[in-house]
């Protein structure tokens, strides 16, 4: 009865989520920053099978032929468009496209699903690190009420997809060490130890199902984005500090080593091995059509870089079978070589208006413009301002600040706390927090944005809710303390709500007063 009460939970947090996602999804009807590449990219993706390049007026064609019903035609030609992210989230924005067209309800609908999806792994994550349903929930409605994690969930950009397949893949993490644990504490208790050569009952755990999911969660996540990467190679690492502290608990020698060997190993396979097999298999479009992108960039100015030879496959005969499949791998190599160029390269120059740098992103410092309708005068679409004013519409890529400010704090809280008391579960966060910030400020020499610590998001939330039972103490009756965290615990979290239903016009296009938009925007950054 627990495991459905449990469940309906999360599936109501989900539902929740769902319908904010969902409301006036179509609007603005129009392509919202880098929808415009990501949008048309995944309509090719559906119809060729790649990602062919579109003509320079390709949306006004779009936005016509839905206006019209004729569809997007004219727009695409026979040659293939550089692509500098991969193939995952196009296709997941795909799908939405094949059920509702290439409209903008179409391109956002698999965002708000996913955004939806997101919520529900969180709440079974919080409830897989706390052992409550009540926290579950509370970490799934910060999750659902965030600003941030809504408007990327109501966009066809990758990021959504990206924290999605990361988040399941630190749940199959967690998921995987209960389960570990379970089965050495049954073999401990069976005094199954003598092991060959006393590498501990850790020998005996080969196949390891949830991270072998783990693997294809992280794999996915790869392929939307390659900064999931340094998740991968962080929470690889604790599954393998996690196994040697179960092996020492129990007395092992040289646990950390052996660990290694008989843990490691197998883990490495079925997380990492797995991991890269979902990725190269995710360009299967691209391999399929491998000859046309030799033939468009096998010598273009990023295969050319410091006198670069071009692609050598581009001058190869036509072959077949596994000899041609060979050599698609091999493009698909060196494209990648081009592709790592362009952002580590190409980029350190570019500017943006709505570029940040990552010491900000915890403080909301800079958030992105999405989308933004001014001088809408008084009597149009229901403007009410005065006769001297004007109204607007505005998309902005923000988080809820009462969220993120306070998970400042909670972060910090984790650090000390995973250090000082050596509790498992906050190096969850600690871990997140590192593979998903520190990287990014290698490349802050170029343009990059706020709105890529959506992936942060999750850790802060996971932060928040262990540092909220913390707070509010173990469950061993009614106490004072436990009574005056719960109520500390509750403001905070009805704080978020009244927060987010505050900012709620500025996340979704709504109608607002030239004051209105004022009384929204805090501080000068925010412009």
């Amino acid at each position: 009865m627990s495991a459905v009460r449990s469940w309906s939970a999360a599936a109501a947090v989900g539902l929740l989520a769902l319908a904010l996602r969902l409301k006036d999804l179509g609007t603005p009807a129009s392509f919202s920053f880098d929808e415009t590449y990501y949008a048309k990219d995944a309509w090719s993706m559906l119809n060729h099978g790649w990602s062919r390049r579109y003509v320079d007026d390709a949306n006004e064609l779009i936005l016509h032929g839905i206006t019209t019903g004729t569809g997007p035609d004219g727009v695409w030609t026979d040659t293939p468009t550089m692509v500098v992210h991969p193939e995952v989230g196009k296709w997941m924005i795909a799908w939405g496209e094949w059920a509702f067209g290439m409209t903008p309800f179409g391109w956002r609908i698999s965002a708000a699903i996913t955004g939806a999806l997101m919520v529900v792994v969180m709440v079974r994550l919080a409830r897989r690190l706390t052992g409550s349903d009540w926290f579950g929930v509370f970490a799934g409605l910060l999750l659902c009420f965030d600003g941030l994690h809504l408007v990327l969930s109501r966009l066809a950009l990758l990021d959504i997809f990206a924290a999605f397949w990361l988040l399941c893949g630190v749940h199959c993490v967690v998921a995987d060490r209960q389960r570990t644990r379970a089965r050495l504490a049954v073999r401990v208790a069976a005094r199954e130890l003598d092991t060959p050569w006393r590498m501990g009952p850790l020998a005996g755990e080969w196949f390891r199902p949830w991270l072998l999911l783990g693997g294809v969660a992280f794999g996915l996540a790869v392929g939307t984005k390659w900064s999931a990467l340094v998740p991968l190679a962080g929470f690889g690492l604790l599954v393998w500090a996690w196994d040697s502290g179960a092996q020492r608990a129990i007395g092992v020698r040289w646990a950390i080593w052996k660990s290694a060997v008989v843990g490691g190993v197998p883990a490495f396979v079925q997380l990492v091995g797995v991991a890269f097999v979902v990725y190269v298999a995710s360009w299967g479009g691209w391999l399929a059509h491998a000859e046309k992108y030799e033939d468009a960039y096998s010598a273009t100015q990023y295969a050319t870089f410091q006198d670069r030879e071009p692609w050598p496959t581009a001058d190869l005969p036509p072959a077949e079978g596994v000899e041609r499949l060979a050599r698609s791998l091999r493009s698909l190599a060196y494209y990648h070589r081009d592709v790592y160029t362009f952002h580590a390269h190409f980029l350190d120059d570019s500017e943006h208006t709505y570029q940040s740098h990552p010491a900000g992103w915890l403080i909301l410092e800079r958030p992105v413009g999405v989308e933004v309708h001014l001088d809408i005068q008084p009597g149009e679409q229901g403007c009410s301002a005065a006769a001297e004013s004007t109204c607007l519409r505005q998309v902005l890529l923000i988080g809820t600040p009462v969220l993120w400010w306070v998970g400042v704090g909670a972060l910090l809280f984790a650090v000390v706390w995973w250090a000082a008391r050596r509790d498992w579960r906050f190096a969850v966060p600690v871990v997140g927090l590192a593979t998903t910030w520190l990287p990014w400020f290698g490349y802050d020499d170029r343009p990059i944005f706020y709105f890529y610590a959506i992936t942060i998001l999750p850790f802060t939330v996971i932060a928040l809710t262990l540092a909220a039972g913390v707070l509010i103490g173990p469950a061993r009756g009614p106490s004072l303390r436990r009574t005056a965290g719960t109520v500390a615990v509750g403001t905070f979290l009805v704080l978020v709500v009244i927060n987010f239903a505050w900012f709620w016009p500025i996340w979704t296009n709504g109608l607002l007063t030239h004051s209105q938009w004022l009384e929204r925007i805090w501080f000068r950054g925010w412009i």
